[in-house]
């Protein structure tokens, strides 16, 4: 199908906006500017007040974990993760994961979101859930390597590799995910690494998200977890690292050295008292920094731009620099960093040839007034219900605010209806 966004405000590669007409021609960006004599659209979308970014990209979350929103708040992370986040999952059967998937799906595209990178068990239903949503993901089986399914969950993200790579019209893309250096041991990891190697496949791992996990990396190996990684030789297939909070300079060389991509997430970091990632530094190296929400059970929500706000915002602090991340900068790291960090090449950019995966927002109202400066504006007065259009592969998944690929009212009763299966409680909605 041929679209054509008339007379929008659009965020260009370079981070300027400009006045401009953008054309699609099935799943990618066919033009920007004026419109080609032979471009016939089948559907004209009126731009006139909006403003078009590339969709966000989601560069590390949980989707199904939406089950466990609000379940368990304001813990620390071990005692979070152990005595009440685990015991629940071990409950989880397929259709707890899939209806958590559809909900998370649900909310990302709700406010903007075009694409995640995901680690979860049963992704195979997440897998699902994104063929028919229409979204664009990155899929990773989560695995515990000192558990007793840890070898189970190797197979199976074999299995998803070639089931799912490539698939959902090359929407989806297969890594593997190593769940981190305190779950995974050297042995189990590096029969991950032969798996990986065989597959051409990158690897998605938690690396250095506290200060515990540090000592404890120290303490047990006598290196960092992420020169026990590179030690190991998960750093040679290629890796998006979530969180990266707490890094030494040697860290970051090694980083710089292996290419590693991170997936930034200040808003569950800051929740679980992790610490604020030295993003400031990876950028002055070069190094590639996505953004990610983490589960909804530790942000609470999936909200990207929220995330775009804090990267913004806590850096300035942290570093007691107002320039560290400024608003476009933040922008990028939601949308062509993150596409870089996940391993697409193909979009997070608006430009000819690129994929057509477009989040338009309302600019109209109070917070958009005046409007000395739209990126600006996105980024610290704009919040993510002004999102207003949702395009992925030229497909349109949200329409004035309305989903066209998912029954947003029966996604809602079936996610409910789970929950209390899973954890016993009463809802109160």
């Amino acid at each position: 199908m041929n679209t054509l966004i008339k007379n929008v405000l659009a965020v260009l590669p370079n981070g300027s906006t400009k006045k401009t007409n953008i054309t699609i021609k099935d799943d990618k960006i066919f033009s920007i500017g004026i419109v080609p004599e032979q471009f016939n659209a089948d559907k004209t979308i009126d731009g006139q007040g909006k403003l078009a970014i590339p969709g966000f990209v989601n560069a590390h979350t949980h989707v199904s974990m939406t089950m466990l929103r609000s379940y368990a708040d304001d813990m620390k992370l071990m005692d979070w993760l152990e005595n009440k986040i685990w015991p629940v999952e071990a409950k989880m059967k397929k259709d707890d994961i899939y209806w958590g998937a559809m909900l998370g799906i649900a909310e990302m595209i709700k406010t903007g979101t075009t694409t995640f990178a995901d680690m979860y068990g049963d992704m195979d239903k997440v897998a699902e859930a994104v063929e028919e949503t229409g979204i664009r993901a990155v899929l990773s089986r989560g695995m515990i390597g000192a558990a007793p399914n840890g070898m189970a969950a190797l197979q199976e993200n074999c299995t998803l590799f070639e089931e799912y790579n490539n698939g959902a019209d090359g929407r989806i893309t297969v890594m593997f995910g190593p769940h981190a250096p305190y779950t995974c041991p050297p042995d189990f990891l590096k029969k991950v690494i032969e798996k990986a190697q065989k597959y051409d496949a990158q690897i998605h791992i938690h690396l250095a998200e506290t200060e515990d996990e540090v000592k404890e990396c120290q303490t047990k190996y006598g290196k960092t977890p992420i020169a026990l990684m590179e030690d190991v030789g998960i750093l040679d297939c290629g890796v998006l690292a979530a969180h990266c909070v707490h890094l030494s300079d040697a860290d970051i060389a090694i980083m710089k050295k292996y290419n590693v991509r991170v997936a930034h997430n200040p808003g569950s970091n800051l929740k679980l008292a992790s610490g604020i990632a030295p993003v400031k530094k990876l950028l002055e190296e070069n190094i590639c920094v996505g953004l990610g929400t983490d589960g909804a059970s530790s942000n609470n929500n999936l909200d990207m731009l929220e995330e775009v706000n804090l990267a913004a915002l806590i850096h300035k602090a942290a570093t007691l620099d107002p320039l560290a991340i400024p608003a476009a900068e933040a922008l990028k790291m939601g949308t062509y960093y993150g596409a870089k960090a996940v391993g697409l090449a193909d979009t997070g950019k608006i430009e000819p040839g690129m994929k057509a995966d477009i989040t338009l927002f309302s600019m109209q109202g109070t917070q958009w007034t005046p409007c000395y400066d739209a990126v600006s504006l996105l980024v610290y007065s704009a919040n993510a219900s002004m999102v207003d259009t949702v395009i992925v592969d030229g497909k349109i998944l949200l329409d004035k605010g309305r989903l066209t690929t998912i029954d947003e009212e029966k996604v809602i009763y079936e996610a409910n209806k789970c929950a209390e299966k899973l954890t016993g409680k009463t809802l109160k909605n």
